[in-house]
């Protein structure tokens, strides 16, 4: 499928401020999974626009503002071809859960074995993780099975926590958004040694008015699979990822710091249109 993609980012500030500093993740990478035809940055007031490529592979713009204003307005479109491989059937025997845990040999899983910010190894979710995959001996049914358990045990209810909601407690209070549906599974897998990473993306629905938030698991033999506990499911065209890391804190769509009030509102938008 292909998709022209907005997302306008807007600050209003109670008064100047001034030295702004920030980070933007909103490029799309050109992946197996999508071709990306074209991307444009816009910001206001007008600056130097610099790049580079973070330790994830990331691509991030960044930017500074010196002198006093009022406002931020961070504007990007992309053009995107998505092209997701097909689900992997539910009963099929991938790796032998037993032996998963020689991944944590392979370079690029490492970091997403370990604690993060907001996702730590704790005993409970060791064992909500054991409970999930008892029986199973195959550690892509097991991934399937956690991803089943994170969608009923959390209820999803909009405004019920924030970008810095840690996973304990979202085990807690058993309710979030997609980034604690996240959370949650990557907290999941981890535990039980299956790497697991938070992914920044777009899906691409009639209400779509945000970034949306899913994991990518590694199993030996299939690689990386893209999941969505949010709505259980594995992924297909409708998705769009901008970036991935550890958790919610290493791929914040804006992150920066001014000088000035804390009394600011921030407007976001996202237009997600299907292009024939």
């Amino acid at each position: 499928m292909k998709f022209d993609i907005l997302h306008r980012t807007r600050y209003t500030y109670a008064s100047l401020v001034c030295d702004s500093f920030n980070d933007v993740r909103l490029e799309p990478p050109s992946i197996p999974e999508q071709t990306v035809e074209s991307f444009l940055l816009r910001v206001l007031p007008a600056v130097r626009l610099r790049h580079y490529t973070d330790f994830y592979s990331n691509r991030v713009h960044h930017f500074e503002i010196a002198e006093a204003h009022s406002y931020l307005l961070i504007e990007s479109q992309c053009r995107i071809i998505t092209h997701w491989p097909g689900a992997i059937a539910r009963d099929a025997l991938v790796y032998p859960l037993a032996k998963i845990a020689s991944a944590a040999h392979v370079e690029r899983c490492f970091d997403f074995l370990q604690a993060s910010r907001y996702v730590e190894l704790e005993a409970g979710a060791w064992r909500l993780a054991l409970d999930a995959i008892d029986g199973l001996s195959d550690a892509w049914q097991a991934v399937l099975a956690l991803m089943e358990f994170t969608h009923s045990f959390l209820r999803y209810e909009p405004n019920s926590t924030h970008v810095h909601t840690h996973m304990r407690d979202v085990i807690q209070d058993r309710r979030g958004v997609c980034q604690d549906f996240a959370h949650l599974l990557i907290g999941l897998c981890r535990s039980v040694k299956i790497p697991a990473r938070y992914v920044s993306g777009y899906l691409a629905t009639e209400t779509a008015s945000a970034t949306h938030a899913w994991v990518e698991v590694f199993v030996p033999g299939i690689g990386w699979r893209a999941l969505d506990p949010t709505h259980n499911r594995q992924l297909d065209e409708a998705y769009v990822k901008i970036g991935h890391g550890r958790d919610y804190s290493d791929v914040p769509p804006v992150c920066g710091n001014y000088r000035g009030t804390l009394e600011r509102t921030m407007k976001v938008e996202v237009k997600i249109n299907p292009v024939t």
